[in-house]
C-alpha cells in the first residue's frame, strides 16, 4: 500500500479512547450518529492536521503548523463521526466529536490515494481564509507528521464540499494549486474614503 499513516501520539489516541469509553462524552456529543450508534466504537486513521495560516505568492515552501489530530470514528465498518485531538501544556487531549460531509470525502480521498503509484504520507491541510480541506499527500512517508513543510511535489486533494472553482477530489501537486489558493485569498484594493 502506497499510503503511509502515520502513528498518532499515544496520549492522543487514549485520551480518544477514553472520551469514547465516557457515556457523558458520547451523550453530550453533538453528533446525532455517534449518540445513536449501538454497536463498539473505534478510532481509526489517525491523520495529523496542519494549517496553512498565510497564503501568499511566495518563492519559499510555505509553512504549515500542526493543530490537531484527527480520528474516524468506525462503527461495523463505516465512519460515524470524527474526533480530533489538541496539544495542550499536559500533553494532547481530547477536543470534541463531530460529523458532516468531510467524513466521506476523507475516506474517499484517501481510497484514491491508495489507489496511486507513489508512496505517500497521509496528512489533513486545512486552509481557513478559503473554509477549505485537503488531504495533503507527503512526498516522505517517513517523515515527522509534525513537519510542516509543504514540498512544491506534495498532493492536495481537495475534500467535499470544495471551494468554488477548485474540484473536490482531483489530485493537484502543491505548486500548480498553490498559486490558485494565493490568488483566491489574496485582498482586494483597499477602498479610500475620501
Amino acid at each position: 500500500m502506497p499510503l503511509h499513516v502515520p502513528s498518532a501520539p499515544a496520549p492522543a489516541l487514549r485520551s480518544v479512547s477514553a472520551a469514547l469509553g465516557s457515556p457523558t462524552a458520547v451523550r453530550e456529543a453533538r453528533t446525532s450518529a455517534l449518540r445513536s450508534v449501538q454497536g463498539p466504537l473505534s478510532p481509526e486513521l489517525p491523520l495529523p492536521v496542519h494549517v496553512l495560516d498565510r497564503t501568499t505568492p511566495a518563492r519559499t515552501a510555505p509553512l504549515t503548523r500542526l493543530t490537531a489530530w484527527r480520528f474516524l470514528i468506525r462503527s461495523e465498518g463505516r465512519a460515524v463521526a470524527a474526533a480530533d485531538t489538541v496539544l495542550t501544556p499536559d500533553g494532547w487531549t481530547f477536543s470534541h466529536f463531530f460529523e458532516g460531509p468531510y467524513l466521506a470525502s476523507t475516506e474517499l480521498a484517501v481510497r484514491q490515494a491508495e489507489a496511486s503509484a507513489a508512496t505517500y504520507q497521509a496528512r489533513l491541510l486545512s486552509i481557513p481564509e478559503l473554509y477549505m480541506l485537503t488531504l495533503w499527500l507527503h512526498g516522505d512517508p517517513d517523515a515527522d507528521p509534525a513537519d510542516g513543510v509543504l514540498a512544491p511535489t506534495d498532493v492536495l486533494v481537495p475534500l467535499a464540499p470544495a471551494p468554488p472553482g477548485i474540484a473536490a477530489h482531483r489530485l493537484h501537486r502543491v505548486a500548480d494549486l498553490l498559486p490558485v489558493i494565493s490568488l483566491r485569498v489574496t485582498p482586494g484594493p483597499l477602498l479610500s474614503s475620501a
